[in-house]
């Protein structure tokens, strides 16, 4: 038998402008993660491109992707990969050191709603409060782009409504570029851009003028 390839995504196309908050909506398997992966650099492309800030990062050789992921991306994940033994501040300090024009721990963790837990570590903080603090490591180095992967996904849903009103704050009060990827269809009306994903295609992309509230969104 000849060789059968397998595409994990295939004939992707959108765009999401500058400021912009958008959601890559898809059941599990429809190619999200990947397609994340793939604008955050940590994936390479076997045709296409990829264009960020008018670079085509596809082009890119690895000491350029290195500083790519470093200095334009902040990523955010479900789980909170937080060094235990370290407290809020310290943890997000650690992506202040290997970036150009970082914001001051301190700073960030302000602006994540967490100003007085700056001393806590992870254990005296709820699941909720760590997302934050994984979010304020991430904007830490004053990313162009923030890429989330399923942030809300192991929280209920007031605690998941108070992390993505953080992440509508910074992409609309910061004029940060934020793309959030989940399979929760209840929150995409918060979106200024939805993207829905299925089989590894884009199936659908439309502006939202007026993207809806956080209090009226229940899952």
């Amino acid at each position: 038998m000849g060789e059968i390839t397998i595409h994990a995504v295939k004939q992707v196309s959108f765009q999401v402008r500058n400021g912009e908050l958008g959601i890559i909506l898809g059941p599990s398997g429809a190619g999200k993660t990947t397609v994340l992966n793939l604008l955050g650099g940590m994936e390479n492309v076997t045709s296409g491109k990829i264009y960020f800030d008018g670079k085509d990062i596809t082009a890119m050789n690895e000491f350029e992707l290195t500083d790519y992921r470093r200095y334009k991306i902040g990523f955010v994940f479900q789980f909170y990969n937080l060094i235990p033994n370290l407290t809020a501040a310290e943890n997000v300090e650690m992506a202040k050191q290997v970036c150009k024009s970082p914001l001051e721990p301190e700073e960030a963790l302000r602006i994540v709603g967490l100003g007085d837990r700056i001393n806590n570590f992870p254990s005296q903080l709820s699941g909720g409060e760590q997302q934050r603090v994984a979010i304020a490591r991430a904007i830490c180095k004053n990313p162009d782009l923030l890429l989330c992967d399923e942030p809300t996904g192991a929280l209920d849903t007031e605690t998941g409504k108070t992390v993505l009103k953080v992440l509508s704050d910074i992409s609309r009060k910061m004029g940060k570029t934020v793309i959030i990827i989940t399979h929760n269809s209840l929150v995409a009306p918060i979106a200024d851009r939805l993207i829905e994903m299925k089989n590894g295609m884009v199936v659908k992309e439309c502006v939202q003028d007026y993207p809806a509230d956080l209090e009226g969104i229940k899952w």
